[in-house]
Formats: C-alpha cells, sequence, structure tokens
C-alpha cells in the first residue's frame, strides 16, 4: 500500500537531542472518539504530553473502521492521521475493575478528554465531581454536540450535521442549488484546534489559582464562529450570506480563472493589487483607469465584464507564464489542486509537510505534521497511531506501579477485553 512513499517523500529529521517538549510532563487521559477530540488530544501528544487513549476492549475507537483501512492493521487512514504520539489503553469501562482502573489513571493524569453524549461518562461513575475528587488539579475536557447541559444536551451530532445547522452550508455552493457542505471535516478539526486551546489556557491558570477546572467546547457553537465575519455581517443588515461560487462577495477580483493549461485562484484583496494585476500582469492600463473599475463595489458590479477580459487574456498563455507574472508583481494566486498534488507540491516538500515514519510492523508510513513550529521546543518525533490496548500493560505498571501479576489477574478477569491475555502475557 506505500510502496510508492520511499521515493516521494523523505525520512522524518528527528528533533535535536535533548531539545525540550513545550508540554513534557503533562499526562492527558483520553476517552474520546472519532476526530474532535482525538486530534485535539493528538495536538498535545505532538507538543509532548504524554497521551493515554483509553479504549473499548477488542472494538477500540470506531474510527478505526474508517476506509482505506490497511490489511495489517487494526485501523485506517483516518485513525493514522488522528491519533499519532498516543499511548492506548484497553479497558472494560462496564466493569467495576474497569472503572477502577480508569478512575487511578485519572488521579494521576493533568487533563481529561471526553466526547460522550451527554450522561454516558456520569453512567459509567466518571462524572466531573467523581473525577476531582479524585484529582482536585485536573482539567475536565467535554466536548459536547451541542451543550452538557440545557435543553439541547441530548442532541446526538456530527461534523455535517454542524456545518448544516450552524449556516455554514447555507453559505458555500454556486445560487442556482442547493449549498454544499465542506467534504473535510472542518467543524471537527476546528474544535479540536478549540479544544487544544482552552486546555492551554485551563493549564495556565492552573499555574495561578493550584486547583483545575472544567472546560466544555461544542461542535455547533465552534460552527457558527466557523461562518466567520458572516454572524456580524448578518447581524448588521439582518440578511444572509448569498451564495457565491468560487467568487467573492467582498473583493473582485476574486475567483477562478483558467490558463490554457491549469485553473487557478486570484484573490484581489484591494484596489492596490487589481492595480497591479491590470498594470504588470495582463498590461491592460487603460482597464485600471477605467472608473467603473476604480473600486471594490465598483468592481463588483461590473464583474461579468471584467471576469470576461480576464478570462480571454489568461486563456493565452499556460500557468507557468502567469504564475512567474504575479508573483513578481505581489497578486495572492494558487493553482486549484488536487490534494494529492498538494502533497506533492513544490511548498509542501520544502515545509516538509509530509516525511515518512518508522513503523514497527510496516517499515515505514507516511505522516503529515501539524503547521507548528517552535523554536526552542520542537514538536515530539511523532510515532504511528497504536493498536487496540498495545500500551495497556506497560501503563498500568509505569504510571500505577502495578507489577506483572496484577496486571495477569487484571487480564485473566477479563477487564482488557477477550484479548487481553495477549496484550498482557
Amino acid at each position: 500500500m506505500f510502496e510508492n512513499f520511499t521515493n516521494e517523500f523523505p525520512d522524518h529529521k528527528p528533533r535535536e537531542k535533548n531539545a525540550p517538549l513545550a508540554l513534557e510532563g503533562l499526562r492527558v487521559i483520553d476517552f474520546s472518539h472519532f476526530i474532535a477530540g482525538p486530534f485535539a488530544t493528538m495536538i498535545l501528544a505532538d507538543m509532548g504530553a504524554e497521551v493515554i487513549k483509553v479504549e473499548a476492549p477488542d472494538k477500540g475507537d470506531d474510527l478505526r473502521r474508517y476506509p482505506p483501512l490497511h490489511p495489517q492493521l487494526d485501523q485506517g487512514a483516518p485513525f493514522m492521521w488522528s491519533n499519532r504520539g498516543k499511548k492506548s489503553v484497553s479497558l472494560d469501562l462496564k466493569s467495576p475493575s474497569g472503572v477502577e482502573l480508569a478512575k487511578a489513571l485519572i488521579k494521576k493524569s493533568d487533563v481529561l478528554v471526553e466526547n460522550f453524549s451527554s450522561g454516558v461518562m456520569d453512567r459509567l461513575g466518571l462524572s466531573e465531581e467523581v473525577c476531582r475528587r479524585e484529582n482536585s488539579r485536573l482539567i475536565y475536557v467535554a466536548v459536547a454536540a451541542y451543550s452538557r447541559s440545557g435543553e439541547f444536551s441530548d442532541r446526538l451530532g456530527f461534523d455535517p450535521v454542524a456545518q448544516a445547522e450552524s449556516g455554514f452550508v447555507s453559505m458555500n455552493g454556486y445560487p442556482d442549488r442547493e449549498g454544499v457542505r465542506a467534504l473535510s471535516p472542518v467543524m471537527d478539526i476546528s474544535t479540536a484546534m478549540m479544544v487544544s486551546n482552552a486546555v492551554m489556557g485551563a493549564l495556565l491558570a492552573r499555574e495561578k489559582s493550584g486547583v483545575g477546572q472544567r472546560v466544555e467546547v461544542s461542535l455547533f457553537d465552534t460552527a457558527v464562529l466557523m461562518t466567520g465575519y458572516a454572524t456580524m455581517q448578518s447581524l448588521f443588515t439582518s440578511q444572509d450570506p448569498k451564495r457565491h461560487g468560487n467568487t467573492s462577495p467582498d473583493t473582485c477580483p476574486s475567483g477562478v480563472f483558467h490558463a490554457n493549461d491549469r485553473s487557478f485562484y486570484i484573490n484581489s484583496g484591494n484596489d492596490n493589487i487589481f492595480q497591479r494585476l491590470m498594470t504588470q500582469v495582463l498590461e491592460r492600463a487603460d482597464v485600471a483607469a477605467d472608473p467603473i473599475y476604480a473600486t471594490g463595489p465598483s468592481r463588483s458590479q461590473n464583474r461579468e465584464k471584467l471576469f470576461g477580459l480576464m478570462e480571454e487574456a489568461f486563456g493565452k498563455h499556460p500557468w507557468t507564464y502567469w504564475q512567474k507574472k504575479m508573483r513578481s508583481s505581489g497578486i495572492p494566486c494558487g493553482l486549484v489542486r488536487t490534494v494529492g498534488e498538494a502533497i506533492r507540491s513544490a511548498e509542501a516538500r520544502d515545509h516538509e509537510l509530509v516525511t515518512r515514519i518508522d513503523h514497527p510492523m510496516l517499515g515505514k508510513i507516511p505522516n503529515v505534521r501539524l503547521p507548528i513550529k517552535y523554536s526552542s521546543t520542537p514538536l515530539a518525533d511523532p510515532r504511528p497511531a497504536p493498536s487496540i490496548g498495545q500500551d495497556t500493560a506497560n501503563v498500568l505498571k509505569s504510571v500505577l506501579g502495578y507489577d506483572d501479576l496484577q496486571v495477569k489477574e487484571l487480564a485473566d478477569s477479563g477487564t482488557f477485553g477477550n484479548n487481553g491475555r495477549k496484550l498482557c502475557p
């Protein structure tokens, strides 16, 4: 499956030896699943936190089964993407021994993250009140679809539903058809970034107060935020945004144009960019001087005519010709790429976004890094996402001080599921 990666991407360059990690010494116990919670804890793991992912025995996180699956692993690409750098512990939280082990781990942790449906943690005996009684310094993070209390606490939610209900879908697409969702799980990812930000703030507050607190981040609330300044525009005008396809209602000319070989995007964010585009790139000083194109609003009113003359000009030469002229003239522009083209682009290679990392079973696998670069505390060297429960025995020994006999007794009792004996010999 990964045969082509040897020549396409470089090996990951290890961080400088003994360089400190931003979150070194922090322990996170992660009860989350799917994307929003796990991606948040992966960010923390990349920054150096020890993240212990608690999974249901045998089955594990449902995201493990999202395709494409690797035939030799208990996981597919989406799980590998969002769970690197973690340890997996398999616990049956429906058994008293499983819950007691979870409490013991919580007592030794700094942060707890969960994104179960409302009430699940309470039913398991792991409510915020119980957990904070065990550990007053604990930062207890609930990632909710809508909320953990109030009228909508019972509602389930996934990324596409949040896109739809937040107004995000209504803004995207073309005016002559239904709005469209983003295929990327943008609300899950943005919620994950909100969660990791919230954890940082709570950690800083704990340094001052000495105690932890509850943190809640909602998928729906984040999705509303992701509609951008459209919320304030709507409040100002009492009107909803219209769908504009690939053009912009705020800047002109902005949109997709076509060279004689490729499509590309231009964003003329102000009058100066438009002037440079006309005079230096298209060599149309007459258009730059025309009063009907003097301002953004007037250009928008005459968009069809302006786009027509631009398309005619761009169609005469290939993208490389236009890219050189626009780059030298300071015009924000870029190819309309596929995902495969983007990760293999010169920009991605220059930034080393995709590298190969060691895997205990497969030799080498691809890895996509976070877009964060620290000068003094570089991100942790990436480790592959774990198999279900692979770290159970080691975590119980290193964190809780259990010996081999204690671990074996728990495995024999079924606390770790049907595969417990194999995971914990």
